[in-house]
């Protein structure tokens, strides 16, 4: 009986730990899993922790855009109410160009008028010239295909032309009624202080008398220094002093 008690205990023994080694693999096995599942649920995680971070970077993206778009929104309604300013000042001024072009017209011809007077009444230079000036002017004032701006620009170049006959001095050559003949003359204009003629041949010289509206004889003395101040209007003398009778505006 004594040989059997230790046999038992060794039997028990022996099951004992074969219940705990099948305990203990169990535990393995369940730890193993257990380490699988939580290596799952740290990649799931680590997935999770990424997307997060780049649902973030976007945010902050799209969050600098929408502070760029909110700035360029902005200076978008700035430059919009700019325009709008704009838009009202020039409807105002085209507002203000139809008024102005309306009282404008009766200047200009109230101005061409005057110039037609003045020409009439003034020193008798290049009458056929100054003639088709003014007709050309009047002409102009009918057409529709002339803006107002150089209608008026073209007035004011006519009476520039005519200020400038007063400060120059000038040669040209052109037909004069004489003794009901019409001879062509050289005439000679000082500004407008004096119009004389020579005839072609060089034999007799007259000067407008602006009294009498009308050429006046001028002795032979002088046709040396009209001459001489034909050659000087026409470039071919230097500037130099002339001894000439002038007919003093009154």
């Amino acid at each position: 009986m004594k040989g059997v008690k230790p046999l038992i205990l060794a039997g028990i023994v022996a099951a004992s730990a074969a219940v705990h080694a099948n305990d203990l693999n169990t535990v393995i096995d369940k730890s193993s899993e257990i380490n699988n599942l939580a290596a799952q649920s740290q990649t799931k995680i680590d997935k999770i922790a990424d997307s997060m971070q780049g649902r973030l970077q976007q945010f902050k993206t799209l969050n600098k855009e929408i502070d760029g778009l909110a700035v360029y929104n902005a200076q978008l309604t700035k430059q919009l109410n700019n325009q709008i300013e704009e838009m009202e000042s020039i409807n105002l001024s085209m507002d203000q160009v139809s008024i102005i072009e309306r009282q404008i017209t009766p200047l200009m011809l109230r101005m061409i008028t005057g110039l037609e007077q003045f020409v009439a009444l003034d020193v008798p230079f290049l009458k056929q010239e100054r003639k088709q000036r003014l007709e050309s002017l009047n002409a102009m004032m009918a057409r529709a295909d002339i803006s107002s701006s150089e209608k008026f620009r073209r007035v004011l170049e006519a009476y520039q032309v005519e200020v400038d006959y007063g400060r120059t001095i000038e040669a040209y050559t052109a037909l004069l009624d004489m003794d009901n003949k019409e001879r062509e003359v050289d005439f000679l204009r000082i500004g407008r202080l004096e119009l004389i003629y020579l005839t072609r041949d060089g034999k007799q010289a007259g000067s407008w008398d602006q009294q009498s509206q009308s050429f006046v004889a001028l002795p032979d003395s002088t046709i040396s220094q009209i001459n001489k101040g034909l050659r000087i209007a026409r470039k071919q003398l230097a500037p130099d002093m002339l001894t000439l009778p002038i007919h003093a505006a009154e």
